[in-house]
């Protein structure tokens, strides 16, 4: 699904703003949110499971939402899914989630907080972000009041028609009761944090739609309030693929799972057709300047990719990490330099001992996940040693060859050095 024809024209800044730059899937009542933002700051949240220690690229779409939320006057709450992660979200999932421990959900908080704190302001002013965890909530609910007092509001055969869920049954998928559970608790978040913060809106991917819808439901039913829902599309690139998903793995956001190096590098070789929507999406450059560089063809187009990278890069790492990765990119591919910001193994004397085989070195590098990827990444010639073909799966690399350090490739786009440990 992709951003919607929009034929209501909005007088609020932030509507005509995700409008104009394609963030909008669907909206419960655009006119009814638009009237409320014309009204003054309004409070809206979007909710995140601490499923892992970073977010990743397939969650800036909505971080950049919340910043745009902010930016136009506007209150926005991060919830933390301490509560929501020990069920799991089913949705679209062919699989149940792996259970965590409360330590490592704790973990995983930290860091996803780490990121939040690079796009939006957090503190105690009327539109100063709010950070919640819904474990403060739900953790203590009484199982058989909850059930009497909300479960009664749920109706199965409407659950089972979500296509979330159905998509699931359809494939004779086991969905546990724990599962099913998720979209009810998830409804009653956004009962909570209208009742207790005077939250309107709730914002998510457009994969959230029927939880959506049922927490508007749910706070209907219980309080009498008039609340909206507002979707994002899920993005695909150009070529198909799900955004954010690299031959390398996700894309993470934390700058100790992925180099900043890395995370521009991703957006440098983004799809020429891509660019223009994603300058648009991913940073705050004028809409007519996003158009103007996704139009430019040829090797000009390059340089439009550059400024996408360093745009987005500059908002998570800051303007020096985009800096220092565009001058490691000119160095490795124009001049053919090793660049000193390349993703860097550093061996132990230990660990090389008499030798160490270059197919270890592919795959601890991280430029390929296992020794037969990486024979095959040589058997195909898309393994390169110092900007050299690589042809011989079975070589030994020694001290003597660590004098310096050695650049290896897995293509033309992405690198890693291994150095020797002084």
């Amino acid at each position: 699904m992709g951003p919607i024809a929009v034929t209501y024209q909005p007088k609020s800044e932030f509507l005509r703003t995700i409008i104009a730059r394609g963030f909008l899937a669907d909206c419960t009542d655009l006119q009814g949110l638009d009237e409320k933002l014309t009204e003054g700051p309004v409070t809206c949240y979007i909710g995140y499971d601490a499923t892992a220690k970073s977010l990743h690229v397939g969650h800036l779409l909505n971080i950049m939402l919340l910043r745009w939320w902010q930016k136009t006057g506007n209150r926005p709450i991060t919830l933390m899914g301490g509560g929501t992660t020990k069920v799991g979200d089913p949705s679209f999932r062919a699989d149940e989630r792996p259970l965590l421990t409360a330590a490592e959900i704790d973990a995983n908080i930290a860091g996803m907080q780490a990121v939040f704190d690079r796009y939006l302001d957090y503190g105690t002013g009327p539109n100063d972000a709010v950070m919640l965890n819904n474990a403060d909530w739900l953790d203590g609910l009484n199982y058989l009041d909850f059930l009497r007092d909300i479960g009664r509001h749920f109706s199965v055969n409407r659950m089972l028609s979500f296509e979330s869920v159905k998509s699931r049954l359809d494939r004779e998928q086991s969905l546990s009761f724990l599962e099913f559970n998720y979209m009810i608790l998830q409804a009653y978040d956004f009962l909570e944090l209208n009742r207790r913060e005077g939250c309107l809106l709730q914002m998510g991917g457009s994969d959230q739609w029927g939880n959506i819808v049922n927490g508007i439901d749910l706070t209907r039913r219980v309080l009498e309030s008039e609340i909206f829902g507002l979707t994002t599309p899920l993005l695909t690139t150009s070529d198909g693929r799900k955004m954010g998903k690299s031959q390398g793995g996700a894309i993470w956001l934390n700058g100790d799972m992925l180099s900043p190096y890395e995370f521009w590098q991703f957006w440098r070789n983004t799809t020429d057709a891509d660019v223009g929507r994603f300058l648009k999406l991913y940073t705050e450059l004028p809409v007519a300047e996003c158009d103007r560089l996704g139009a430019l063809k040829g090797s000009e187009i390059n340089e439009a990719k550059i400024v996408l990278a360093n745009e987005v890069t500059t908002l998570l790492h800051g303007a020096e990490a985009a800096a220092a990765a565009e001058a490691t990119a000119r160095e490795v591919f124009e001049k053919g330099g090793t660049g000193e910001d390349l993703p860097t193994l550093e061996l132990t004397p230990e660990e090389l001992g008499d030798g160490i085989s270059v197919v270890q070195l592919i795959t601890r590098t991280g430029l390929a996940k296992s020794g037969k990827e990486a024979k095959r990444l040589i058997a195909d010639n898309g393994a390169r040693l110092n900007d050299a073909p690589l042809s011989d799966a079975g070589l030994m690399i020694g001290a003597a060859d660590l004098a310096e350090p050695i650049k290896l490739s897995a293509g033309k786009k992405r690198h890693a050095l291994v150095v020797l440990a002084g």
